[in-house]
């Protein structure tokens, strides 16, 4: 669908030069030199909206909760979804808000990320994006009461902490790098790696992401991840609607993209329904603000 709306702006854009070049002809007139430049800009400009189109396949669910900016986890009945500076719980059957947490502004809670459920507290990945240096954290929550109950700074580690999750015994997180003014001095996307701690938050290895990956990724970075039910480790960019499923690499350092898959989320942080039966739906946030979306994926055939 993206790639219709891509041939549909190209199509238009040719259609519409074409005539501005006839009209240049036969008037001679400067203003068909600058009429031509001005449009062709403007639709130039809306090319990556264009390209951007809806989302590639259909949602199994939709929940409206205002607080969806960065991300959500869940459990077996709830949902949580998480905000620069909120983190609101909601009832997975009828989509209704149960409690609510806020930071207060200009308080230490600066930007929170995706997160994971693990016995009963929430783990988001945080960080002080977009300020540089580039610090993080781990911020805790008890998910019955929705009170922050912990947090372990990892201070300046090498990027912005951006996911959270845990398997067969290790942590695993996300640090971003990104282009621009966001970016550290000598540093870009490619330099996003994924780490392995243990239970004590102490470090054990580390990857990159492929070059094909990063790519997608730019101007931004790894904005989340979740470890799927075939034991690939599934990331998403910021800004496409479709996942990377990766799988570490039996020697090397760099992470072996398996295969692309188009869901109803867009980018920010994502979160495998770990409730049995459920196990390939993907919760995710839509592109509008508020909006959380679930994506029951096809389970791949024999790698």
């Amino acid at each position: 669908m993206r790639w219709l709306g891509l041939s549909v702006a190209v199509e238009s854009l040719a259609a519409l030069l074409a005539a501005l070049r006839r009209w240049r002809d036969l008037t001679g007139s400067s203003y068909g030199g600058f009429a031509l430049w001005l449009i062709s800009l403007t639709v130039f400009l809306q090319l990556p909206a264009l390209a951007e189109g809806e989302a590639p396949v259909a949602s199994l669910h939709e929940f409206h909760a205002p607080e969806a900016r960065q991300g959500v986890a869940t459990d077996g009945e709830h949902f949580y979804v998480i905000g620069n500076r909120t983190v609101a719980k909601y009832d997975k059957q009828s989509g209704e808000r149960i409690s609510r947490w806020e930071g207060p502004e200009n308080g230490p809670i600066v930007h929170l990320n995706s997160g994971v459920v693990v016995d009963g507290r929430l783990y988001c990945g945080h960080s002080n994006y977009p300020s540089i240096p580039m610090t993080s954290s781990v911020e805790i929550w008890d998910t019955e009461t929705l009170e922050h109950v912990g947090s372990h700074s990892f201070g300046l580690v090498g990027g912005s902490l951006t996911w959270v999750d845990w398997r067969n015994g290790y942590w695993w997180v996300g640090l971003a790098m990104y282009t621009g003014e966001k970016a550290e001095q000598g540093k870009d996307p490619s330099w996003t790696t994924v780490v392995q701690y243990d239970r004590a938050w102490q470090r054990h290895q580390s990857w990159v992401f492929p070059r094909e990956v990063v790519a997608k990724f730019r101007p931004m970075s790894n904005s989340g991840a979740s470890w799927g039910p075939d034991g690939l480790l599934y990331c998403t960019g910021h800004n496409r609607y479709e996942l990377y499923a990766m799988r570490l690499p039996q020697a090397g350092s760099t992470l072996e993209l398996v295969r692309t898959v188009p869901v109803a989320s867009f980018g920010q942080g994502i979160s495998f329904d770990r409730t049995s039966g459920r196990e390939w739906d993907l919760w995710g946030i839509g592109k509008q603000p508020g909006l959380v979306r679930v994506t029951r994926l096809t389970p791949p055939g024999p790698q």
